[in-house]
């Protein structure tokens, strides 16, 4: 009998445990009822708060219902019937575990139709004033998280920071609920009308308010309390209606709950909507938890430490000594250096970095100018050994070329003096021979001036605009010397329009000299009847010319063409390597490139690119901007005279 009885207790607990189980699975339905509608305040506000605090708090999952009592902007001549039938029909067949109302109309609603919608539900009482419940009887099964602020410290605060108020605008609604609150108002203010007028705004409609508050007098301040719904009987939504009067009023306005703060108001102790929220939810929590509502007690909320904004402070130019001790400034904006302290210190950081950086860049370009001085006198100082190093090697060449001349010039002196010693003297004779001698001398004369050109030592580079033709002609007449001792056909195929380019002639004709004397050091193994050399100019589109000097010797292995501009490369037993390599500098120098490969038939050609002055196609005739070819000189020595023959033009194309 014993075993019985516990086997009946134990099932019992074990259906019980399943109930729980099964009730703790399942959301638990809760009904906010809103006073207005959702979007007034400060209900609003409280129900975001009270939401998310809910759903935080609860340990079990929550199914949250809303829906507003538009009934409460005008009062019980309202038929009420479709809401409640409305409330019933959503919830029939379903148990409602809590309703929540949001503000006094709210509650006052449910408890008077209590028993014709949900009998045995709890109610929950959140974002009234004590004052407003004072007609309200509760029950066991209602309690009330409200709140209770000291009226009259609203104006003892506007008076405090504002000593100098004598009017106070009080901008209110004329909804039930309003009219409420002006009566009470009214009251709390009584102790206050000596020292100031209070002016109310309730019988305005919205447009007359903000006409008002636009031409208040001097010394005037604003408390805005809320405005649910003007005299005219329009709904207002508190962020619109401040914001409206904030725009427009020429007085700071203050209020008495923190859900305006930020929009406009000046600030002081406030309600504080979280507050009220949070421990208006913690109640809800304890009630779905299984407490009773009616013994559930808890103490008004009431107003906070004060907080105000900074920037209306510096709008109403309000100073903050006179704010009550302890208070609370917000939106303060920062000073500059506050608000750029980090920026300042990075700033500042860079700044003296890149001084730093500056400092060693100049230090280090100085060192580079100072090296680029001496390297580049260095490189001059080499360009003209090897200058030297050719005419040297030229000289034996030089000294038969002016031999001939000079023994001219003896023989056709001794010519003139028989001339001039015959009787009778034969004079026009020894003219003719005398102007063989000024012409033999002039040709001398142009060899020597080409050779000390050569060899001028200059400590800088001359750079100047010069046609290329002169440069290469030049060279021809120091090379034609070379090509006949070496039997040598030198020949030089020139584009007869000019060629302007910005150089040191003498750099380029030395590269000429260096490119062609190469080329005939490559011939010296051939048959001398098969030693050929040509110096030739081409257009390579309307900005480049290219010069090539090409010979019929033995040609450049093709594995050493990339190498023989290298510094110090040769392949002859008495060669220094610094001709070509000398040749390559001064064409980078002036913006060129140079290049070495074979030709098809045999022999090598060397080519360098300098970039023109002026387009070709602005240059005359020769070679078109499509690189058809017009016109050309040639030069070319011819055997038995002294010099080229700078007079036959061929036609090419």
């Amino acid at each position: 009998m014993r075993h019985l009885r516990l086997a009946r207790i134990g099932a019992a607990l074990l259906l019980v445990l399943a109930a729980c189980q099964t009730a703790a699975g399942e959301p638990r339905p809760v009904l906010i009822l809103h006073s207005f509608g959702p979007d007034f305040s400060p209900w609003r506000a409280i129900a975001g708060h009270f939401r998310e605090e809910l759903i935080r708090q609860s340990r079990s999952s929550v199914d949250l219902y809303e829906v507003s009592l538009q009934s409460g902007r005008f009062g019980q001549s309202q038929d009420e019937a479709p809401f409640i039938d409305y409330l019933r029909a959503l919830f029939a067949g379903r148990n409602l575990d809590l309703v929540v109302a949001m503000g006094a109309p709210a509650a006052r609603f449910f408890l008077q139709n209590r028993s014709r919608l949900f009998p045995t539900t709890p109610l929950l009482v959140t974002g009234a004033d004590e004052r407003t419940l004072d007609d309200m009887v509760l029950t066991i099964n209602d309690t009330a998280v409200g709140v209770w602020f000291e009226q009259a410290r609203q104006i003892a605060n506007i008076l405090q920071v504002l000593p100098d108020t004598t009017t106070i605008a009080v901008a209110t609604g004329a909804s039930p609920i309003e009219q409420f609150w002006v009566a009470n108002l009214r009251r709390a203010y009584e102790p206050f009308t000596k020292r100031v007028r209070f002016e109310w705004l309730n019988d305005l409609s919205l447009e007359d308010m903000l006409k008002r508050v636009a031409n208040l007098p001097p010394h005037s301040a604003i408390y805005y309390n809320h405005i649910h719904v003007d005299a005219e009987g329009v709904p207002q939504q508190n962020a619109h209606v401040l914001s409206r009067l904030h725009e427009v009023a020429n007085a700071p306005i203050f209020s008495f709950v923190d859900s305006n703060f930020g929009l406009g108001i000046i600030g002081g102790p406030l309600v504080s909507t979280k507050r009220l929220a949070s421990q208006s939810a913690a109640v809800a929590v304890r009630i779905l938890s299984g407490e009773t509502p009616g013994n559930i007690k808890t103490a008004p909320l009431g107003l906070e430490v004060p907080i105000y904004d900074w920037r209306e402070l510096q709008r109403w130019n309000i100073s903050e000594a006179r704010l009550p001790k302890g208070s609370i400034v917000r939106f303060r904006e920062p000073t500059v250096w506050q608000r750029y302290r980090w920026v300042v210190i990075s700033a500042l950081t860079t700044v003296l970095f890149l001084v730093g950086m500056i400092a060693w860049l100049l230090f280090e370009h100085h060192k580079r100018r100072n090296a680029e001085v001496e390297s580049r006198r260095r490189l001059l100082e080499v360009m003209h050994l090897s200058r030297t190093a050719e005419a040297g090697a030229l000289s034996v060449s030089f000294a038969h070329e002016l031999s001939q001349p000079l023994a001219s010039i003896m023989l056709n002196a001794e010519a003139a003096e028989r001339l001039l010693e015959a009787e009778p003297p034969n004079v026009a004779r020894a003219k003719e021979i005398l102007g063989d001698i000024r012409q033999t001398d002039g040709y001398a004369t142009e060899i020597i001036s080409h050779v000390k050109k050569l060899l001028k030592r200059r400590s800088e580079v001359e750079a100047r605009e010069f046609d290329l033709r002169e440069a290469i002609a030049d060279a021809m007449q120091i090379l034609v010397p070379e090509a006949k001792m070496q039997n040598v056909a030198l020949r030089a195929t020139l584009i007869q329009r000019p060629l302007p380019v910005r150089a040191d002639s003498i750099h380029l004709q030395q590269v000429i000299l260096n490119l062609a004397r190469n080329g005939m050091d490559a011939m010296a193994d051939i048959a001398p009847n098969a030693r050929r050399m040509t110096i030739r100019t081409t257009l390579l589109g309307d900005s480049t010319v290219e010069v090539s000097v090409s010979d019929s010797g033995t040609g450049i292995p093709e594995a050493k063409l990339s190498e023989v501009f290298e510094t110090f490369y040769t392949t002859k037993e008495q060669g220094t390597g610094l001709g070509l390599s000398i040749a390559r500098t001064i064409v980078e120098t002036y913006g060129g490139e140079i290049r070495a490969e074979n030709r098809p038939l045999g022999g090598a050609v060397l080519r360098f690119t300098l970039p023109l002055l002026r387009p070709a196609s602005t240059l005359g005739s020769g070679r078109d901007v499509h690189g058809q070819r017009t016109r050309e000189t040639e030069l070319h020595y011819i055997e038995g005279r002294s010099g080229f023959d700078r007079g036959r033009r061929v036609a090419r194309g």
